[in-house]
């Protein structure tokens, strides 16, 4: 095991950090071994679409709390995918209506039960109680800053 290294291991951030690439790397491990080519930010985004159908690109952005400049890269790959569709809203012309296809409809179906594996592999080490309690937590510390983001969700 390594060793301690005083000065950032007792920091929110280092752990943070690293749950994060964890989380990241055990979801692609999870969904690619399943046979599909979906990111977590992907399948958030696929997911918030099925929930609020002809949800428009900026709100979907802060739904899921990701960059409103770059959610249209998103989009532009779950849409070249067939997984959701794009279309000019009626009420404004500027902005972009999307929805779940079909196709994508299926996917979500079909990936959820690996996206829950992945949930339980990157949490294995906890107890439904304290597995309760970590998501409390990091629910309270996100929402408390969330002002702080780059890219807030609303």
């Amino acid at each position: 095991m390594a060793r301690d290294i005083p000065g950032y291991e007792g920091k929110p951030g280092h752990w943070a950090r690293r749950f994060q690439q964890i989380a990241v790397a055990v979801f692609q491990s999870e969904v690619e071994a399943a046979g599909y080519d979906l990111t977590p930010v992907q399948y958030a985004a696929l997911e918030a679409i099925a929930a609020l159908p002809r949800i428009d690109q900026a709100t979907l952005a802060g739904q899921i709390g990701f960059d409103r400049a770059t959610i249209t890269g998103v989009i532009d790959r779950l849409e070249s995918k067939e997984l959701v569709s794009r279309r000019v809203s009626k009420v404004d012309r500027r902005a972009r209506e999307l929805d779940v296809t079909a196709k994508g409809a299926k996917l979500l179906v079909a990936v959820r039960p690996h996206v829950e594996r992945a949930q339980a592999i990157m949490t294995r080490g906890l107890t439904d109680r304290e597995l309760g309690e970590l998501m409390r937590l990091l629910k309270k510390v996100v929402e408390a800053a969330n002002d702080l983001s780059r890219a807030p969700k609303s």
